[in-house]
């Protein structure tokens, strides 16, 4: 196996459903817009957002996650398509109205210069009025540390969610940060 991400993969939805909150957000935001799903794994919220009108990039390292997204986008027929490639090096265009952050941000000790550098990255390449939406475990420090980058990198935006949504499948909670740029 190419990748460490490829065995979770080999099990259909393996890390459950999207968030409700998630669906949430995303049934009520009133832009049907193009998402870049980025860490998309094999597909649980970029193919719900094709089932509710969203055109969606997705973006993962797991080639056996990608050809699952791929096959159900092609099934039914959805404006979804995926791609392997890396996070960290993918441009964000301004083709994308959203870009979407599932879990990808952990801000680990080891981990944390290359998860800061990657979201100053998106925050800087987002289009002005373009949307980053967040959702990560739960966690004061981790939540501190995200709001601080953002901050940080001196743009002006809006908070259109700072709350919490459960994770049942892993009985957690998980925070929903989402901004849009001005």
């Amino acid at each position: 196996m190419r990748n460490p991400y490829n065995k979770y993969y080999l099990t259909e939805e393996y890390f459950g459903k999207p968030y409700p909150g998630l669906v949430e957000f995303f049934k009520a935001y009133s832009e049907r817009g193009n998402v870049l799903d980025l860490g998309c794994g094999q597909g649980r919220d970029a193919l719900f957002l094709g089932r509710i009108g969203y055109q969606v990039t997705g973006i993962d390292i797991s080639d056996i996650g990608i050809q699952r997204l791929n096959k159900t986008a092609q099934i039914e027929r959805l404006k979804v398509k995926g791609f392997v490639a890396d996070i960290f090096k993918f441009g964000i265009t301004d083709e994308f109205d959203m870009v979407l952050l599932d879990s990808i941000l952990h801000f680990y000790k080891n981990d944390f210069k290359k998860e800061k550098d990657f979201l100053t990255r998106v925050i800087e390449e987002l289009k002005p009025n373009g949307v980053l939406c967040n959702f990560m475990q739960k966690g004061s420090k981790r939540e501190h540390e995200l709001k601080n980058i953002i901050f940080e990198a001196g743009i002006d935006f809006i908070v259109l969610s700072d709350g919490y949504t459960e994770y049942p499948e892993y009985n957690s909670e998980i925070h929903m940060y989402i901004i849009k740029k001005l």
